[in-house]
């Protein structure tokens, strides 16, 4: 996927570009820092500013901030969005937390997400190997046992990162 974050709109595309122009790939534990400036911009401009036109816009804020490392505030936001997207950020936050059983439920709550199969084909160009459909649990198990600086954990990395940018997209468009 060609992520550009100019496609969200100029407010967006600033927030990101304070860390990587959505291109970063974030930790597969959160250190929960928070970026303090990202924060600030994400607050005062809220969903209603940056995401008017979005098909999920409390959810595509959640996304937002966990990019940013603002885990609290992607999990308060997350976790009151009774849709399969927020389900969906809800769990990823708990797969960074890292807590696999939680993020295990709320990936059953997500179900069958329609970023699947571009996921699946994101992590099978990475090289991380997948069966014939995409499985969450899977990859909570494999971001699990992934070693600190291996190849397991760049793949996991990256195909978190594909996640991140095709679940955002999805969220964000209208």
């Amino acid at each position: 996927m060609l992520f550009d974050p100019r496609a969200y709109g100029d407010a967006v595309a600033a927030i990101l570009h304070l860390d990587g122009d959505g291109q970063r790939l974030m930790p597969l534990v959160s250190s929960r820092a928070g970026r303090g400036e990202a924060l600030r911009s994400i607050g005062e401009a809220g969903a209603g500013k940056l995401f008017a036109h979005s098909r999920a816009p409390e959810a595509v804020m959640a996304g937002l901030y966990l990019y940013c490392d603002c885990w609290n505030e992607a999990h308060e936001t997350a976790q009151d969005i009774a849709t399969p997207e927020g389900a969906y950020w809800h769990a990823i936050v708990h797969r960074q937390e890292p807590d696999a059983a939680n993020a295990g439920y709320w990936f059953r709550q997500t179900g069958a997400h329609a970023i699947f199969p571009a996921l699946r084909e994101a992590a099978l160009a990475i090289g991380l190997p997948v069966g014939t459909r995409w499985d969450s649990q899977s990859f909570v198990e494999t971001c699990e046992r992934a070693p600190a600086g291996s190849e397991l954990a760049r793949q996991a990395a990256e195909v978190q990162r594909a996640e991140w940018q095709l679940l955002f997209d999805y969220c964000a468009r209208p």
